[in-house]
């Protein structure tokens, strides 16, 4: 019996033939690409944008009073950030202040009183020169008096009472020596005491600098242009020194691509070359950079656990060498690119 086939019969098997002909016009348009892709290109889809995210570290603790960002913020270099209570800082700050106040009016006690003393020792110094005449006048009357009393000019008497004023005049100028000496020993234990107050002074100089350092900190600024990202802290939370309170992007330094290439693809890369890359957010859209470093070592012996081969059964796995790609371009059209975002590499082969 023969076969009818129905005019919607003949429509379908049309259709089909002409799907399955560009099915296959496209399947091998597709092999081709990728047989010249291949063959002139080192092709990684293992790669992601980088650029340097900074936490934002407390250097002070206390209670945050103010939050002056929002996530995603873009902020400028010098931007308050954040504002701790500083009342305890500011309050050691001004006790260090008052104790250097005391120690400098102890200084110009010390002086003062070396003043008094140096007028004390000149004075003793007058006094030495005076007694010192006396018991030189009166020498020379003990020695009239003696000739005089062997001559029996003068009475043993009159001879005693001259060599007894002789001795209390030798009594008086031993005393002002001595007590000359004192006074300038006295000067020296208070130009020592003058140190150690001057050295008290630069230490408590240097716990100030400690102090304002730390009202400082109260206020966490931007250390440079860039976008916050997460934020960890809202007013009135306690915080510790060196707690991360928010993350911060920087837009001062230029933004990278790290590609894993397998160790088979490198030997035909080098530093300086140009490669294609395509975000797989703007896959219609190209962007360019160069190869400015190669890890110094693969990927897996930076883990925590690196692989040790030598210790059993061994499985030869194709390893991933980090290569760093430097993004090129106009600041605003490499901005859509952000951290973390997959990749697309092509860097050319070298042929010849």
């Amino acid at each position: 019996m023969k076969k009818k086939y129905t005019v919607t019969d003949k429509l379908i098997t049309k259709i089909t033939g002409w799907i399955a002909g560009i099915t296959l016009l496209c399947l091998s348009v597709w092999g081709v690409y990728s047989i010249w892709e291949y063959l002139h290109f080192e092709y990684t889809n293992d790669a992601q944008v980088q650029e340097y995210i900074n936490p934002v570290i407390s250097r002070a603790g206390g209670f945050i009073v103010a939050v002056k960002f929002e996530e995603n913020e873009v902020v400028k270099k010098g931007d308050t950030l954040l504002l701790i209570d500083n009342r305890e800082y500011k309050i050691q700050q001004m006790q260090t202040e008052a104790s250097i106040q005391k120690e400098v009016a102890h200084l110009k006690v010390l002086e003062s009183n070396i003043k008094t003393l140096e007028n004390i020792s000149e004075s003793n110094k007058a006094q030495i020169s005076a007694n010192k005449a006396k018991v030189w006048k009166q020498d020379l009357e003990n020695e009239r008096y003696q000739k005089l009393y062997k001559e029996e000019s003068a009475t043993k008497q009159q001879l005693e009472e001259v060599q007894a004023e002789l001795d209390v005049y030798k009594n008086e100028h031993l005393s002002s020596v001595n007590n000359f000496e004192a006074s300038l020993a006295k000067i020296n234990d208070i130009k020592a005491e003058m140190d150690v107050v001057k050295a008290e002074i630069e230490r408590l100089k240097s716990v100030l600098e400690r102090h304002k350092l730390d009202v400082s900190y109260t206020v966490i600024i931007a250390s440079y242009d860039g976008r916050m990202g997460r934020r960890t802290v809202e007013v009135g939370q306690m915080i510790n020194a060196g707690e991360v309170l928010a993350f911060i992007v920087d837009n001062e330094t230029d933004k990278w691509v790290v590609a894993n290439y397998k160790e088979t693809q490198i030997a035909n890369m080098k530093l300086g070359d140009t490669v294609v890359f395509v975000a797989d957010a703007f896959p219609n859209k190209k962007f360019k950079g160069t190869i400015i470093s190669f890890s110094p070592a693969t990927g897996s012996s930076f883990s925590l656990l690196p692989p040790d081969n030598s210790t059993g059964n061994f499985v030869k796995i194709v390893q991933r060498v980090p290569v760093r790609i430097k993004i090129e371009g106009m600041r605003n059209e490499i901005d859509i690119l952000k951290v973390g975002m997959n990749v697309n590499v092509y860097s050319p082969k070298k042929h010849g």
